[in-house]
């Protein structure tokens, strides 16, 4: 039943010493008195006489050893009898049974099977398995794997023994619902179809390449054994517990005869008998245990007397079997009924004939027939066999040559003794024969005790038969009822009756448990013919009556006013008579035939008799001492604290993870000894508590629901409730329960302040819970007085105080910081504040995640122990900070990590450490804003002076610098998540504003500059807009988009800064836009200006015309004005290109393109209305033509909208060039040379 493969032998050795101790310690109780005058006696022959001897240390040594000696023997001896009336109780339970409604236990986990199930969880990560996973399995498998298998704690349960596999699989299950929760959905993936997943792939990891056949066979046999035993289980189970051995186990069963039940219900009758002459007894002499109450003395007897009658009441109620090993435990009920029986009265109650009638079956077998020699050999003759009184059976055919059948028959009868006749026929071959013809007869007269194997019997044959030898070979075998205990003939004599010494069939019926019969029978009847109640009467041997003919060994059986002689023929038929009338008088004097008696007398005179010769010959003869032992004269209440000592012991080795919870196997053989030696319930409870408690004490797991439960029963019973029905209370129980309430307390507040180390990760679940039920209930000072909720709440205030200094220390241990922060660098010490700070983290979270539905009912308490906690870490938190270099900020990760998990608990947050953290940072982050602020400023004033304005980006390098150091610094604060809204408020509005200030200048600063350097460029048709002036612009766009980000507030004085900033770029764009504008309207003007040359009437246009009509006589002379009006154009669409490309805003280029277009048309307009009155030069129509019909098409590819190209001002000038066109074609028709300002002009270009 150990698990041969329990955790840690050192361990085991302390434990079991420790146990052996206990156990001498208590059974030194049992045997005090006989081993004093053993001690005083060796004590007196020392001090009468001093020969040489050896040194006083030698002499004590040897004295410890045989004081050892004597300790192990008594040990030995307490043992064995314990024993005994164990295997009693198993042998014939008769109160309890084995209970099926108990929770099954887990295997439990060794330290071994934890080093194979973290190295296969270690395999899966390393990718050493074929299991396919995820990513996130993976995560959830790793964290499962740091967390949970590594972590001391887990090791530690498993070296307590109360972990198992079901336990790991259920912190795996619970970490995984959370996360698979967390993850977003998937269309046709249901989050319960990942989970399971997920677990199937958790069991496999775990099992490894186990045989999965063996497995599952393993655990059936292991549930098996968890759920019920039979008799050998049992018996094997407290050999291991006892430490008995299979020899002692094998003479104690044959010596009490364990197999037999009706010795064993003899026993009972006898042993209650004994416990009502006991109360008796104690009644008369007045000695009871001491009671908290005089009047429960009488009460006492009266609860001892009432729970004997109820356990005859529970053997009554037994039916009346056999016994023996097909006898099973299931077959047990226990009565229902309640009431008592009065053995008194039952001697009263007459039994009649009619209730001790039997039922027999009988077996008859017809082998053959011997000597059958009158027939021919081809004759067919056959058998028939009957009761008498009964039907008639009839053989198989057989031929005369060959009468063999084998045939049985089945009668049954309620006849003792009845009359069986066998006949043998041939079929007759006469015509006018009516019946076959009889050729023999035997007539058998069998009883119980009758032989049940073939024999030959000479069959009585009709006269003139030539069959004078004729012989048949049958058997019968008829049954022993379970009701009869015995058989056989006998002579008697009595006084009421049988009254006539003569020799009759007697049967000793069991009528019931308590209620036997001797009843006389003659042959053929049912009902006995005289019959005498056993009740009241002795059985004993004697010597032979010589005025009695018939019999030759005598024996008797006395009761006041009756004796009845009986003689058998024999010595042995004698011995089984009187033993059968022994079990069922249930006299408490056990008969001795006078031949032992005489051997035993003869001994007797010799006092001085090897004790060790007397030691081998009892253990020979199956050790008397213990099987003869009367169980009333023990102490029943000590030897159960060892039994249940041990049972608890062998319970906590076995391979089962089970908190203290005894196997129904163990809790049947304890609920069956209590019930039957009359231990207390509340002594069985109050050693139940005792043991658990120490055994919590050493560091096993207990279940507190245990422990609740055996102390409601002691409160109960000691404040007289009477959860068992007894209302007695005696002293000493009450002493006992108030010591073991204040050993209790203190147990579960200090498993309170231990809560992460008594329950790591919630196991056993339910456990904390049930512990804090228990401590309410321990509290209590009555069972009907509930305690005030304010003083439950005071003490597991005081417990979570204490949990949260030796939380705090154990972690400061396993991070071996106190080293680190006296005598490490700033820059270290922060490190490992910050390591602290992540895994006090980890602590809390863990509290919350496994332990706060335990604290449900003191959610405050919770958060008190969390600050108490914090309290703690604010020490080495200071004390690293206030080492750091000023103006140093790598203590910002630290407040983001603490204020990230203390703004996110609503217990916690701007709590007494969050305000403290709060008032640490608060100066920090000022410093580092100021100090921000004028880096930004200090760096934005030397970016602008030294900037090329080469595009990076969405702008420059300053004004990317600029805006991202702006961005970061908001991000940086927005990062602390401040939790104070004032402070909070005022850092954003701070840096909204500085955001805005700093920008203004930007923007300012690049219009400056923008204007500088578009001055500096050309006014000639040469002039390309340069890409430094295209970067401004951009600047001047990204501006506006980082005011939406950076200055943007809602509401107030805020949100007119941010549109005070955003008109200033606005106005700052137009000037821009109008200033690009302008220039380009400039190279415009320079343009025209070369054209005004041609008016009409000026000097230089008549030197032009002539010169070119001139020269057109001898060559080939180009059209005017052309060179001009592409080199506009093409001035014109280079820029707009390049204005296109390089300027990221499109709404700006729009609003730039349409100010252009605008802007040149009306310098053409106004050109042309100072030449009213003048007829325009062909020369200036062509180009003017030319360059407006280009521009119109240009602006209009680049997007500028048809009413602001179809403008008034384009109509005017679009009037007075075709005019001027119809003109022109008037008086030289070929002088346009195909320009025209109609839209079916082809010109190229």
């Amino acid at each position: 039943m150990l698990d041969p493969s329990s955790s840690e032998e050192e361990s085991e050795e302390v434990l079991e010493e420790e146990r052996r101790e206990v156990l001498v310690v208590a059974n030194s109780s049992q045997r005090s008195h006989p081993a004093a005058p053993r001690e005083l006696g060796r004590q007196g022959d020392g001090g009468a006489a001093r020969p040489a001897s050896p040194s006083p240390s030698v002499r004590s040594e040897g004295r410890e050893e045989q004081e050892r000696l004597q300790r192990e023997e008594s040990d030995k001896r307490l043992r064995l009898q314990l024993y005994t009336f164990i295997a009693r109780c198993i042998a014939y339970p008769f109160n309890a049974k084995q209970p099926t409604d108990m929770a099954r236990r887990q295997q439990k986990l060794n330290k071994q099977q934890l080093q194979v199930v973290k190295e296969r969880f270690q395999a899966f990560l390393n990718g050493e398995t074929q299991i396919v996973a995820d990513e996130a399995f993976c995560n959830a498998v790793r964290s499962y794997y740091e967390v949970f298998l590594k972590s001391d704690r887990v090791a530690r349960m498993v070296h307590s023994g109360g972990c198992s596999a079901s336990d790991f699989r259920d912190v795996f299950k619970k970490n995984i619902e959370k996360r698979v929760r967390s993850l977003p959905e998937i269309d046709g993936l249901s989050k319960e179809t990942v989970l399971s997943s997920w677990i199937a792939k958790y069991d496999a990891i775990y099992r490894g390449e186990e045989d999965l056949y063996k497995q599952s066979n393993r655990m059936a046999l292991s549930a098996v054994s968890e759920l019920i035993l039979s008799k050998e289980q049992l018996y094997e189970m407290f050999q291991q517990i006892l430490s008995i051995k299979k020899l002692e186990h094998q003479l104690i069963y044959n010596a009490c005869q364990l197999d037999n039940a009706d010795e064993q219900a003899a026993q009972i009758r006898r042993e209650l008998d004994g416990r009502l002459q006991q109360a008796d007894q104690m009644a008369k002499e007045r000695k009871y245990p001491k009671f908290v109450a005089k009047e429960m003395e009488q009460m006492y007897i009266e609860e001892l007397r009432s729970s004997v009658n109820l356990l005859m009441a529970n053997l009554e109620s037994l039916p009346v079997s056999k016994g023996g090993p097909e006898y099973k435990l299931q077959k047990l009920k226990r009565s229902q009924n309640c009431a008592f029986l009065d053995i008194g009265d039952e001697n009263d109650v007459q039994l009649s004939k009619s209730d001790v009638v039997l039922s027999f079956t009988l077996e008859i077998v017809i082998m053959e027939v011997q000597g059958l020699k009158s027939l021919a050999p081809n004759r067919i003759v056959y058998c028939t066999m009957e009761v008498e009184g009964g039907e008639k059976l009839q053989t198989d055919q057989a031929e005369a040559s060959r009468p063999q059948w084998g045939t049985q028959g089945d009668f049954t009868t309620t006849h003792p003794r009845p009359v069986i006749k066998v006949k043998l026929f041939t079929e007759s071959t006469g015509v006018l024969a009516l019946e076959d013809k009889e050729l023999g007869r035997v007539v058998l007269y069998p009883t119980s005790n009758s032989s049940k194997s073939p024999e030959l019997h000479k069959m009585v044959v009709p006269k003139n038969s030539q069959d004078s030898d004729l012989r048949i070979k049958l058997a019968v075998r008829m049954d022993k009822p379970p009701h009869m205990k015995h058989c056989g003939y006998l002579y008697a004599l009595g006084q009421k009756v049988w009254k006539r010494w003569k020799k009759r069939y007697f049967v000793l019926v069991q009528v019931s448990q308590y209620t036997f019969a001797m009843c006389s029978y003659r042959e053929k009847k049912s009902e006995p013919q005289e019959l005498m109640q056993l009740e009241g009467y002795t059985v004993d041997y004697t010597a032979p009556h010589s005025g009695l003919q018939g019999g030759q060994m005598f024996f008797n059986a006395v009761k006041e006013g009756d004796t009845v002689i009986f003689a058998s023929d024999d010595e042995q038929d004698r011995i089984l008579w009187v033993q059968a009338m022994y079990r069922a008088t249930g006299q408490s004097y056990k008969p001795i035939p006078a031949s032992q008696a005489q051997k035993m007398n003869s001994k007797g005179s010799n006092i001085h008799i090897d004790l060790t010769q007397t030691a081998d010959r009892a253990q020979k003869h199956g050790m008397d001492e213990f099987i003869s032992a009367n169980p009333c004269k023990f102490d029943h209440a000590t030897l159960f604290r060892v039994l249940q000592r041990q049972t608890l012991d062998h319970r906590l080795n076995d391979s089962y993870s089970c908190l203290g919870w005894f196997s129904p196997g163990q809790v049947f053989v304890l609920d069956e000894y209590c019930a039957r030696y009359g231990v207390r319930g509340c002594h069985r409870h109050l050693c139940y508590l005792n043991e658990l408690m120490e055994h919590s004490e050493n560091g096993a797991v207990i279940d507190p629901t245990l422990l609740h439960y055996s102390f409601a029963f002691c409160a109960s019973h000691v404040h007289g409730n009477r959860p068992d029905g007894i209302g007695t209370v005696t002293i000493e129980e009450k002493e006992r329960f108030e010591d073991i309430k204040e050993r209790l307390a203190s147990l579960l507040e200090n498993q309170i302040s231990h809560f992460r180390y008594c329950f790591p990760f919630g196991r056993p679940e339910g456990a904390l819970k049930a512990t804090l039920s228990l401590l309410e209930r321990v509290l209590m000072k009555d069972i009907a007085t509930p305690i005030p909720a304010e003083d439950v709440k005071k003490v597991v205030r005081k417990c979570l105080e204490k949990a949260a200094l030796i939380n705090y220390t154990r972690l400061t241990d396993y991070a071996k910081i106190e080293d680190t922060l006296n005598q490490a660098p700033p820059s270290v010490k922060l490190e490992e504040v910050i390591h602290l700070a992540e895994l006090c983290i980890e602590v809390l979270q863990q509290n919350e995640e496994h332990h706060s539905e335990a604290f449900a009912w003191w959610p405050d308490l919770l958060a008190e122990h969390a600050e108490k906690f914090w309290s703690l870490f604010t020490v080495d938190m200071d004390s690293a900070l206030e080492a750091q270099p000023p103006d140093s900020w790598d203590s910002f990760p630290l407040f983001q990590l603490l204020n990230n998990f203390l703004r996110n608990d609503s217990l916690l947050c701007n709590g007494k450490f969050h305000k403290h953290l709060q008032e640490i940072f608060v100066p920090l982050v000022i410093r580092y804003i100021d100090l921000m602020e004028s880096s930004i400023a200090q760096s934005l004033h030397r970016g602008l002076e030294q900037e090329s304005w080469q595009p990076v980006n969405n702008g420059s390098a300053t004004s990317e610098d600029l805006f991202w150091k702006l961005d970061a610094l908001q991000m940086f604060v927005f990062d602390l998540h401040w939790p104070e809204p004032e402070f909070a408020h005022h850092l954003e509005q701070r840096l909204k504003l500085m955001a805005g200030d700093m920008i203004e200048a930007c923007v300012k600063r690049t219009r400056i500059a923008f204007e500088l350097k578009l001055q500096k460029t050309s006014k000639s048709t040469d002039l390309r807009i340069p890409s430094s002036v295209c970067t401004m612009f951009n600047v001047l766009v990204d501006a506006k988009k980082q005011t939406a980000k950076l200055c943007i507030l809602d509401g107030g004085q805020e949100q007119q800064y941010h549109s005070k900033i955003d008109d200033l770029i606005e106005e700052t764009v137009k000037e821009v836009i109008s200033l690009l504008v302008s220039k380009f309207i400039a190279v415009l003007e320079s343009v025209l200006s070369k054209l005004s040359r041609y008016d009409e009437g000026t000097f230089f246009s008549s030197i032009l015309s002539f010169t070119v009509k001139a020269a057109a006589k001898y060559v080939d002379v180009p059209k005017p004005g052309m060179d001009l009006a592409d080199t506009y154009i093409m001035f014109v669409r280079q820029n707009q290109d390049i204005l296109r490309d390089k300027i990221n805003e499109e709404m700006y280029i729009e609003r730039l393109f349409d100010q252009w277009y605008s802007s040149s048309m009306k310098v053409i307009c106004m050109w042309l209305a100072d030449r009213l009155d003048l007829q325009l030069h062909i020369y200036q129509l062509k180009t003017l033509i030319r360059i407006v019909k280009k521009t119109y098409r240009d602006f209009r590819l680049q997007g500028v909208l048809e009413g602001t190209l179809n403008s008034k001002t384009y109509d005017t000038i679009h009037s007075r060039l075709t005019v001027e066109e119809a003109t022109v074609s008037v008086s030289d028709g070929s002088g346009l040379q195909g320009i025209t300002m109609k839209d079916s002009d082809e010109e190229e270009g």
